[in-house]
């Protein structure tokens, strides 16, 4: 029988260690719909920023890098804390109301929507294959959302939407502005951003919390920082190829939470608009890897999926880690 170290050593640990953090993610969103039934998005963001922020302290202290707290790119970085506010009650309202599988169906547009973003800010070049994959991975969504037929879109589409949207717009900026920025400015802004703004609107919707409905948002909160752990070990262990498309894992996950806790059927339209944007979205990953292709590589540097500003960002918490290990050996003799 293989030791653990052989199996963290082993070509399956970088892909296994994505897979466990996608269905954590999943988990998580599975507490956001059940708290959605019972409190306004609003709320939900609110508490759970305020419990995500001991560890934003934590990492605030151990940051490395000298600077103050003023971003060195003010407009990018209020542009991006505004896209990442939007993306969280956008998110967390489309969880609420719309089922897991055609909320994840919709979201999984966002790296299709980073390949387009790339190219007014970025100046990225996207030639006729990743073209062609964005236009196919558009119409997945088209097959998803079924304009004129049924009831039509819903405020919950239009949700889920305008978070995929607006999670792309602050990936693309962290992608343009991350090697300038301070990574605790990347990561304070869009939480305390949340706090003001929800704090200012929560007493218009508070309903008191039992305890229980507390403790959910707490395990919601432990659920978020393990799976953007998990994320970042994967990514030490394996290339972005491989680790990128293992978000897709998520639509499992929604097919089975779906019908175990809220009694949703599978949707076969649903179903294969999501097929159409995940060959897509993994197609564009493929692209990026190869050499000439791609100038940034914006999906592929995406490490997380989307940006709400509730907690730390994969990406940020693996940045620190990186600058800690950095000043660390600066300081070795």
């Amino acid at each position: 029988m293989p030791s653990l170290k052989h199996l963290s050593q082993s070509a399956f640990a970088g892909p296994a260690l994505a897979l466990t953090a996608f269905a954590l993610f999943s988990a998580h969103d599975v507490i956001v719909k059940t708290l959605g039934g019972s409190y306004s998005p609003v709320q939900i963001v609110f508490f759970s920023v305020l419990l995500g922020l001991p560890l934003a302290m934590i990492l605030l202290m151990r940051d490395p890098t000298d600077g103050n707290l003023f971003p060195r790119r003010p407009g990018w970085t209020a542009l991006r804390t505004g896209a990442a506010v939007v993306t969280g009650v956008s998110v967390f309202y489309a969880f609420t109301v719309l089922p897991l599988a055609q909320t994840y169906a919709i979201l999984f547009a966002t790296p299709l929507l980073i390949t387009i973003l790339s190219v007014p800010i970025l100046g990225e070049r996207v030639g006729l294959h990743r073209g062609a994959a964005v236009v196919v991975g558009l119409v997945g969504v088209l097959i998803v959302l079924r304009p004129g037929q049924g009831a039509g879109i819903s405020a919950g589409h239009v949700a889920a939407l305008l978070a995929a949207c607006a999670s792309a717009f602050a990936s693309i900026i962290i992608r343009k502005i991350g090697n300038e920025e301070r990574n605790v400015v990347l990561l304070l802004y869009p939480m305390m951003a949340n706090l003001v703004l929800m704090g200012a609107a929560l007493p218009f919707v508070y309903r008191p919390m039992p305890l229980a409905d507390f403790g959910a948002l707490a395990l919601m909160a432990s659920l978020a920082l393990v799976a953007s752990l998990c994320v970042i070990a994967a990514y030490k262990r394996a290339p972005a190829f491989q680790i990128a498309p293992m978000q897709y894992s998520q639509i499992i996950w929604a097919v089975l939470f779906g019908a175990l806790f809220f009694g949703e059927g599978v949707d076969l339209l649903t179903i294969a608009g999501a097929a159409v944007i995940i060959l897509s979205g993994i197609y564009i990953v493929m692209r990026e890897d190869k050499a000439n292709v791609s100038d940034n590589r914006p999906v592929l540097a995406t490490r997380t999926r989307t940006d709400t500003g509730t907690y730390p960002r994969a990406g940020q918490l693996g940045k620190f880690d990186e600058e800690q290990g950095s000043d660390d050996g600066l300081n070795k003799p």
